[in-house]
Order: structure tokens, then sequence, then C-alpha cells
């Protein structure tokens, strides 16, 4: 079954219920300040505190959308790409897409011009939409990317080189398009994280998405009743699946823009929200706030909040721990996945697993998992090896990209490309990326392993571990910790705390500096291999 016929069937029976929540705290005080600010607010709704949608009005936006692109003769196969930062607009843009027969394109908020540019062109884009923080970029590359495409602009003030999405949409039938769709239609391109390099276009069909879907329903058991907070960035096939198994039931999701610990507490408290979906740095922020009593928890309504889940990075065992210490009576559930593999779920602890926190788990419902050695072959248990995963939520390739296809799809199987053991239990520990191996006088090296051992030391935030050039060993293992803010902790006391690990574990260098994640949370460990590498080393030394 397509993913429409669900939004189909949520506006017949739940038409008249909120689906949708959009918070934006930036707002929430210039609503106070002037009767000129309320007027401003009240007349541009992108522009308010807090606005909804219901399941109705959602399907009316969607149909709209989609009778639009096939008025300007966007057909079946055709690509949208959508440009957007979280908002109301977001998810109907996305089904009207689907709807049309298009292929949804979604792109990160954070691509430059030049990354906008090539990931249109890859992927053969028909149509772009794109928001008010994009109109900058967009018009470096106008005069490059908008023959025979179209650019529709979301927001007031639309540029003279793009369309009014707005005011278009508003004046078209909303009504559902005759277009028939199956599980074997293409439904959307997605892009990897990009980080060693220009992404590649990810291509699903309907079923990965209803596999998505179901995978998260069956994993977390979404009811009507729940209330989803979805932080991530839509763009990420994260946030969208997860919020998938919500929309499967025709629960509400909270879509909220601006990420504090004040701001999410605020609005699990306010929206009643049921399950969220955090992000290492946003737990970590959370638990520090509390900690330093930022925060108090008695200010906040919280005893509805039953699911805290986290995923898209390896999560720290003391994370956890520490969370289950303050909220006692959280579900927790680890969740791993790939954008080609639709996103989280093939892998998942389980939340009657909280026994085994610092594993990401055991296949997910639908999923097939396999660890094997350079030849494909299984390893033993216990052994590291490649994690590779078979499932209906496998991409179809990547588009125009038969060479990295090749090498990613073997036999039906995607290799991931992570590094992975598992225990006599089944329960499967994420050890690195295969890239990210270190390779040091002859012994592997696992970074993760590392990172995992020095976030129990109560002075460190946030830590990575990247090898750099070493002319004696190859390469050498660098631990860049980002303290917590106002303590004094020295090289000396790091090196005293790592004497618990095996000598060759020991990080040989450590750099005191913030760790940058990009927005789906992973640690973005090309930038610091080129920060702290070889000849860059003690100018990012003295940067730090």
């Amino acid at each position: 079954m397509p993913i429409t016929e669900i939004l189909e069937k949520n506006a017949k029976e739940y038409g008249k219920d909120v689906c949708l929540v959009e918070i934006n705290p930036d707002l929430q005080e210039k609503k106070r300040v002037t009767w000129r600010d309320y007027e401003l607010i009240e007349s541009n709704p992108m522009c308010q505190y807090r606005r909804e949608i219901t399941w109705h009005v959602f399907n009316e936006k969607a149909n709209r959308f989609a009778n639009l692109l096939i008025s300007r003769g966007i057909k079946k196969g055709d690509k949208v790409a959508i440009l957007l930062m979280n908002c109301l607009e977001w998810l109907p843009i996305y089904f009207g897409i689907l709807k049309a027969g298009a292929l949804a394109v979604p792109l990160n908020f954070r691509y430059a011009a030049d990354e906008i540019k090539y990931c249109v062109e890859l992927a053969e884009v028909d149509v772009l939409v794109f928001g008010p923080e994009f109109t900058g970029r967009v018009e470096e590359i106008v005069d490059e990317i908008d023959e025979k495409r179209i650019l529709f602009y979301v927001g007031g003030d639309c540029p003279t080189f793009a369309e009014d999405y707005d005011k278009l949409a508003a004046n078209c039938p909303s009504y559902s398009p005759d277009i028939k769709l199956t599980d074997d239609d293409y439904a959307a391109i997605y892009f990897s994280s990009g980080t060693t390099g220009f992404p590649k276009a990810i291509l699903h069909k309907h079923r990965s998405l209803m596999h998505a879907a179901k995978v998260e329903q069956k994993h977390h058991g979404q009811t009507k009743d729940d209330v989803f907070l979805c932080i991530p960035p839509l763009y990420h096939t994260g946030a969208k699946m997860h919020w998938l198994g919500s929309f499967l039931v025709g629960g509400k999701a909270v879509l909220l823009k601006g990420v504090t610990p004040k701001t999410i507490l605020e609005t699990v408290s306010n929206e009643q929200c049921t399950i969220v979906w955090l992000l290492v740095p946003w737990a970590q922020d959370i638990l520090l706030a509390i900690e330093k009593g930022d925060v108090k928890l008695e200010d906040y309504k919280l005893d509805q909040w039953r699911l805290m889940h986290i995923g898209a990075q390896p999560v720290p065992q003391s994370l956890i721990k520490k969370w289950k210490t303050i909220f006692p009576h959280h579900q927790y559930d680890t969740n791993y996945g790939l954008s080609e593999s639709i996103g989280p779920g093939a892998v998942h602890l389980g939340v009657e697993n909280i026994d085994h926190v610092g594993a990401i788990g055991v296949p997910g419902y639908g999923w097939e998992v396999k660890i094997v050695d350079e030849n494909g072959v299984e390893v033993k248990q216990g052994d590291v090896g490649e994690l590779i995963l078979k499932g209906p939520g496998v991409m179809e390739c990547y588009y125009n990209d038969p060479k990295a296809t090749a090498e990613t799809l073997k036999d039906g199987w995607l290799y991931t490309g992570d590094m992975a053991e598992q225990d006599s239990e089944g329960f499967i520990y994420l050890v690195d990326r295969k890239k990210d191996v270190i390779i040091s006088g002859g012994e592997n090296i696992y970074p993760v392993q590392i990172e995992n051992f020095l976030s129990k030391h109560p002075d460190i935030k946030d830590v990575a571990v990247i090898g750099i050039a070493d002319t004696r060993l190859g390469e050498i293992s660098a631990a860049i910790i980002e303290l917590k803010p106002g303590v004094a902790t020295t090289e000396e006391d790091i090196n005293n705390f790592c004497k618990e690990l095996p000598r060759y574990k020991r990080p040989r260098k450590i750099i005191f500096a913030d760790v940058p994640r990009n927005p789906t949370g992973k640690i973005e460990k090309p930038k610091l291999r080129h920060m702290y590498n070889s000849e860059n080393l003690v100018d990012a030394q003295n940067r730090a």
C-alpha cells in the first residue's frame, strides 16, 4: 500500500483532529512586545509562535500542491526537491509530491549553493521548493539551475526569480488527483550525510516508506493518543521515519524549531508529548542543564512522557544510565539505520532490553542482519566484521551512480560500512565506521570504544577520537575533548583517567576543543581529521 493512502484514511477517520503543531520559541517573546509586532505575526502565518493543522487540512494542502504540480506539467516519475527548514508546510508539500506521482527529494538545509546545485543536477530535479532562509543561496545558482526547472517559494515576500507557492496552491483543487500508485513506484530520493565529500542520491520506492512506518510502530507501540515531539530536520530519514509510526495510527506530532533544554522540556510539558526522539548532544545538554540547576523538572508536567529514544550515532552507555537515574519511568530504545535502509529500525535495542544498553540491539521488524569479513563470509560470534542488512527497506540504488551501488549492494545485502560484533545472546555492538578505524603499529583501534570510555569522565561533555598521521606507527589516536562549562580538567587528568584502558588504546594526544556534529548528530570526523592531521595539527592546537 502506498503511504499516501494512510493520509487519505486519516483525513477520513480523524479529519477534525489536530495532526501537526509547529512551535517556534524564537517568536514567543516577539508576539508580546508591541501591537505592531502582533499584527505582523497575525498577517504572516509562518511568523506565529504556535501553528497547527488538522488531518483534513493536511490532506487538502497535499492535494492542492499535487494538483499544482500536475497543472505545471509534472508527471509520474519527475522529481521535486524540498529545501525548507522544519515547518508546518513541509510534510503537506512532501505528500503533495507523492500524490502527484513524483519523487520527493529533500535537501539538507546546511547545503551551500554549490551543494544545492550538485544535488539538483544529480537527482535530475524538475521543481525546487525553497523557503526564505535559502533565498540567497538559490539566487547564487539560479542562472545555472532555472532552465527547464520550476522554482516555488514558501513564505512571504517571494523573490522575483521564483513563483509564490502559497498563492498558487491556494487556487488549486483540493480533491485528490487521479494518479495510480503502487508499492513498486519510486517515491523519494534522499541524500547521504556527505561527510566524505559530496553526498550520494539514495533512491527508494513506496514500499520502503511503508515498511519504515510499520517498523517504527511495531517497535514503539504508538497509538492514536501518543504525541510525538519531532526535533531533528525532516529532510533526514531519521526524523521522518520515526514520525511515520505516529502517522500510521493517526497520532499527533509537534515540530519544534529551536533546541535548548528549556524549549524541549517546555514543549513536552505544554503539548503533553509522550514520545521524544533525541540526538546524543541534546540528551547531554538536558542532563547538564538539570545538573547545573538551569532547568528544574518540577516546573514542567512530564508524567505523560513515556519513551525517549536515540539514534543516528553511537550512544554512550553512561549517558543512558544518567538519564534513567533522572527519568526512571522512561522507556528507552536505541535505533540503528542508514538512509540507505530508509532510516532507523534495521537494528534496535528494544524497550524491553534496557539491561543491554550499549548494544545497538537485534534485527528490527522485517530485517535480516549479518556480520561478515572482507570476503562477505560471516565471522565467528564475538569477532569484529562489517554489518550488512537485508529487508524491504533497502534502497534501490544510488541514483546515477552504478559504481557506488555495486560496492554497497551485493546479492540483495546492503553493506553498511559499520564494523560490529555480536555477543552470545545475539545483541549487536557497533565498534566503529570501517573508514574510521585507526591502524597504529599494526593494531586496529576502534575510536567508538575509546569515546565510550572517555564519556564516563564527569567533566567531559563530548568527545571524538580520530587517527592522525605518525611517521613511526602510521597513525596514532587523538582525543578531541569538549569539556563541560566551568571545569578545569587538564591533559594530565585525562591521561590518568585513561590508565584503565589497555596501553595501545590510550589516546596519544589530548586536544581540548569543541566537537562538531552535523544536524543528525553524527560527529564530523572528516572535518576533525582535516583540522588536526599532519601539518594542520599545530595550527589547530593553537586555535583550540
